[in-house]
């Protein structure tokens, strides 16, 4: 059989670059390895559990903000022998680690919470420095924010960092408003109240992305895409194709469309021109650049794909 490599996307171009991420990631990773020390002695030195939760939250952070910035790194390596892919996979496996980190977080902090609600008399907290340090928290996690927002949406990297990052500007918010209370109306429960609030919160994100970067690492069909409404819009796209089928869909990266299909067409078609024309539908119609295609006349030639009851003849060449 013959075989031929589509022009789209050049000399296999699989992933998206990182690009300045890097930079936006280290600058972040700074700012937070910073605050975190901060917080970690003023809610040693506060008895704030608001605070101490807050600095074990940056410490995770702190990690996923480094992991974040080497898959960043290893993103912008070109594919070699053993990786015909290239490394952008590493995006979705720091999005992956990231919510489960997250998770983990969210339970201790919960543990502590509930805890110490349980026993509001042995909670002394110095409110002032508690809310002093609370605001510089705000301060700085919403410096970062703002860096790391000047990324890409799809990103699922950076938007890994973005949701910890967001996570501890709620933090610093629920904080300062738990010392505002416990100065002011003298009320100790709001420091664990308002911690297991904020778990609470940050919990549904990160189940979110837990589930955005385990589809994609099961390699599931991207969001937005029908494989029924491929087949169909192929099939139609043509009068010479007349049937799609082992069609699968999926993504090595967020927004890293892929597809390989086979496409049963007419005696004496001509394959180059089915060719241009399922990638041209495929790219301009769903956004996906990276195909591979086999075009039969009537047998399907693999075993397993899954085909319809093979019939008798000659097939042709097929090419991606």
């Amino acid at each position: 059989m013959a075989h031929r490599h589509s022009p789209i996307d050049g000399p296999h171009a699989h992933g998206p670059p990182a690009g300045g991420s890097r930079s936006r990631l280290a600058f972040a990773l700074a700012l937070t390895v910073a605050m975190l020390v901060v917080e970690a002695l003023g809610g040693w030195w506060s008895g704030s559990l608001a605070l101490l939760a807050d600095a074990a939250h940056m410490l995770v952070d702190a990690g996923a903000l480094a992991l974040a910035w080497a898959a960043a790194a290893f993103a912008t390596r070109r594919a070699d022998a053993r990786r015909s892919f290239g490394y952008a996979r590493m995006e979705v496996l720091a999005g992956f680690v990231n919510a489960l980190l997250q998770v983990l977080l969210v339970a201790w902090i919960a543990y502590e919470a509930v805890t110490r609600l349980l026993d509001l008399g042995s909670i002394h907290i110095h409110s002032g420095t508690m809310l002093a340090v609370a605001l510089a928290g705000l301060l700085v996690n919403a410096a970062v924010l703002r860096a790391l927002h000047q990324g890409g949406e799809e990103d699922l990297n950076t938007s890994g960092a973005r949701l910890h990052v967001f996570g501890d500007l709620l933090g610093s918010v629920a904080t300062v408003a738990a010392a505002l209370q416990v100065r002011y109306l003298g009320w100790t429960g709001a420091d664990p109240a308002l911690s297991l609030l904020v778990s609470l919160l940050i919990l549904r994100g990160a189940f979110v992305l837990l589930k955005r970067s385990s589809h994609i690492l099961l390699e599931g069909v991207p969001e937005g895409l029908a494989p029924d409404e491929i087949r169909t819009a192929l099939a139609a796209a043509d009068p010479s194709i007349l049937e799609v089928h082992h069609l699968h869909v999926w993504q090595i990266a967020s927004g890293s469309l892929m597809a390989t299909l086979h496409a049963r067409v007419c005696d004496g078609s001509d394959s180059r021109h089915v060719l241009e024309v399922v990638q041209a539908v495929l790219r301009e119609r769903f956004g996906i650049r990276h195909v591979t295609v086999q075009i039969e006349s009537s047998d399907c030639l693999d075993p397993h794909a899954g085909c319809a009851e093979p019939q008798h003849g000659e097939a042709e060449p097929h090419g991606h």
